[in-house]
């Protein structure tokens, strides 16, 4: 331990105290070399603490091959830090330090206590325990380059950076690691500032947009998109949207089509929220319908509410369904309407039935099998960075050594986690990678000293 004072100076300083900066510094402490985490909000691991609803999802124990094929735009960069630290190592990692971890299904890997603030103490305690120092409600404002070629102003002599933060403080380092996040969730402390560092030192940042979001149809909200396709979460529902919300939809299959072209097919599970269209298929596709809405492309979502049953078979089952129901005395005297309401309750569930309907007018129980395999949602927008879980783009990958996670630009500057060019789909990929990424960078930076 080393006494802190106005200026202070480490071997390694980290900023931001998420799931790669932690790592960073679990792995650059424990190689021995003085350590400190900066981080702006009141405790670490803020963005955690929400993950998975509370339960956190950290990994997913899929091999490479596979775990690999969920990883965006360019999974081969994340290679080496994946070998690294696998998910098993993960796991280990958590489990030497006192988190008893379970897989469920779909190899996503919790705290056997389902209680994220639990990955966050375990992480915490590995960090600190390896000896390094964790600073919390230490904003940065400031990161000056020393040396008289700089392009930034001069720093302490004999120094690679200087950091000043916003209540005085100075952070003299001999190398520097940025885990800022991104921008998703900014009351979780993602502001984006370390973009903004990023390009002070040279590097390019990819289009940034928000990824694992929900996605809006027409009509789902009473007011329309921004610009760029973005709807706010607050905004409030329409009638369609308030008749869809609540719905969960399970085994499905959601086709994207972009320009009159399928982009995606996914099946699974989908979730009709106050937001929009989410589940874990919802935000599967989201990446590319964002993407799309925002470069001005025209976007179609297809529902397949019966993927398991082709067009005539389930054409064939309808009628017969109808047949029972027209033949049955107790529905002599009903009118058409009502029967047909009977036939909707047996292929669909009853709380999804007048959205369905309000949506799909004229159909009757001949055209029934061809809506319920292709009921179409023309998406006009998506929730942004406000409650998306992962923001896309980022510090371009090309400028940055995959091996090392040191910038090619700037000697002694490392990235990880989300501040970098990779996101991932849903399912403990992202934190995976934000996991690997941090702890090689952060031997890394410690072996370099």
């Amino acid at each position: 331990m080393y006494i802190l004072s106005k200026m202070t100076r480490a071997d390694i300083i980290i900023i931001g105290a998420g799931a790669a900066g932690l790592m960073a510094a679990a792995g650059a402490a424990g190689a021995g070399r003085r350590v400190l985490v900066l981080e702006k909000m009141a405790r670490a691991g803020r963005k955690i603490m929400i993950t998975g609803k509370g339960r956190c999802n950290f990994t997913n124990v899929k091999d490479w091959n596979e775990f690999s094929r969920h990883i965006h735009p360019k999974p081969n960069f994340l290679k080496p830090s994946f070998y690294n630290l696998s998910s098993g190592k993960m796991i280990e990692f958590l489990e030497n330090h006192g988190l008893e971890c379970v897989v469920e299904r779909g190899d996503r890997a919790f705290p056997a206590s389902h209680l994220a603030s639990d990955v966050v103490d375990t992480l915490v305690r590995a960090a600190e325990g390896a000896g390094a120092k964790i600073l919390c409600g230490k904003e940065v404002a400031e990161i000056l380059l020393s040396g008289e070629d700089s392009p930034v102003m001069q720093g302490e002599a004999g120094t690679s950076f200087t950091l000043k933060c916003s209540d005085g403080s100075i952070y003299i380092c001999k190398k520097l690691i940025i885990c800022t996040g991104g921008l998703s969730y900014p009351k979780t402390g993602s502001t984006g500032d370390g973009y903004r560092w990023a390009k002070q030192m040279g590097h390019s940042i990819r289009p940034l947009f928000p990824s694992l979001t929900a996605i809006v149809p027409v009509g789902y909200k009473t007011e329309s998109p921004e610009g760029n396709g973005h709807i706010d979460r607050s905004a409030p529902l329409s009638s369609i949207g308030k008749l869809l919300c609540g719905n969960e939809l399970k085994n499905i299959q959601l086709s994207i089509v972009i320009d009159g072209n399928t982009a995606q097919e996914e099946f699974g599970d989908i979730q009709f929220t106050d937001g929009g269209i989410e589940g874990p298929v919802g935000f599967k596709v989201s990446r590319k319908c964002v993407n799309a809405l925002t470069n001005g492309s025209k976007v179609q979502a297809l529902l397949d509410l019966k993927p398991a049953v082709d067009p005539e078979d389930l054409t064939v089952r309808i009628n017969t369904l109808w047949n029972e129901i027209h033949k049955d005395k107790r529905n002599t005297n009903r009118q058409y309407k009502d029967k047909y309401r009977i036939l909707l309750t047996k292929v669909m569930p009853m709380s999804l039935i007048a959205g369905f309907t309000q949506m799909n007018p004229g159909i009757d129980h001949r055209t029934l099998a061809k809506a319920l395999k292709n009921w179409k949602f023309t998406i006009e927008g998506y929730v942004g960075y406000e409650r998306c879980v992962i923001t896309a783009g980022g510090v371009s990958c090309e400028e940055i050594a995959p091996k090392t996670l040191e910038s090619k630009l700037t000697p002694g500057l490392y990235f990880a986690g989300e501040i970098l060019d990779l996101d991932a789909d849903t399912g403990g990929y992202n934190l995976q990678t934000a996991f690997s990424t941090g702890y090689l960078a952060g031997i890394n930076a410690a072996r370099s000293i």
